[in-house]
């Protein structure tokens, strides 16, 4: 499947402001810093942790689930759904295995294990930011298995932020080191026309049906 040609096709069917909107985002787009949720079950928190990452132009979500689902509550994410793309993987050391595989330097928030203050860390590589359940933070095994750890400075009584506050502060603060450093942080070609295919299908009523035909005529799939 050719992703650049696909999306000229669709942009057929897209609104000119979407389509307009569609070619601004996209080249700011960048898979540089990974967002991991461990089994988050308030779906307040899974909305508002989807709104924060697209705002700062991080595309993808891995949701680790075990006894919760990721559901983000719609009325809460404005939208940004349609944008991010959520990966489901099991809740365990084999998919944290599998992102590193990928290229990713693991790195779990927490204040444990002798953490880097979120101010002085040094973002040369790839990193997936593991956040936490809402009741026990970051387990102690993902802890044991981490390259690093992150720790948000604090400053009054409250030792800890909520999960979806930690995970907005963490990717804006992370977003603005990337934009004032020499690191090549943005998607390349080929995953970005890829992400256009699917923020165009994500805005069509009948997005899926359009491209699944235009695959089976073009593709013979």
């Amino acid at each position: 499947m050719n992703n650049q040609k696909t999306f000229e096709y669709l942009q057929q069917f897209l609104t000119e402001e979407r389509l307009q909107k569609i070619n601004h985002f996209a080249p700011e787009s960048s898979d540089f810093v990974l967002p991991v949720i461990e089994d988050v079950f308030q779906f307040r928190n899974a909305a508002a942790i989807v709104r924060s990452v697209e705002a700062c132009g991080f595309h993808k979500i891995v949701a680790m689930e075990s006894e919760h689902d990721f559901v983000p509550n719609l009325r809460v994410t404005k939208g940004a759904e349609t944008w991010i793309e959520v990966e489901r993987l099991p809740h365990n050391i084999d998919s944290l295995k599998e992102i590193k595989s990928r290229g990713y330097k693991i790195l779990a928030v927490s204040p444990e294990k002798n953490a880097t203050l979120l101010p002085d860390y040094q973002l040369t590589d790839p990193v997936a930011l593991v956040f936490g359940t809402e009741a026990a933070g970051v387990t102690d095994e993902i802890l044991d298995f981490a390259d690093e750890t992150l720790a948000i400075p604090m400053y009054g009584f409250t030792r800890s932020f909520n999960v979806s506050v930690a995970a907005a502060i963490c990717v804006y603060e992370l977003k603005q080191k990337l934009m004032k450093s020499n690191l090549d942080y943005k998607l390349s070609e080929e995953k970005l026309w890829e992400m256009k295919v699917r923020w165009a299908v994500n805005s069509l009523q009948s997005g899926e049906q359009i491209l699944a035909k235009y695959l089976r005529e073009n593709f013979y799939i």
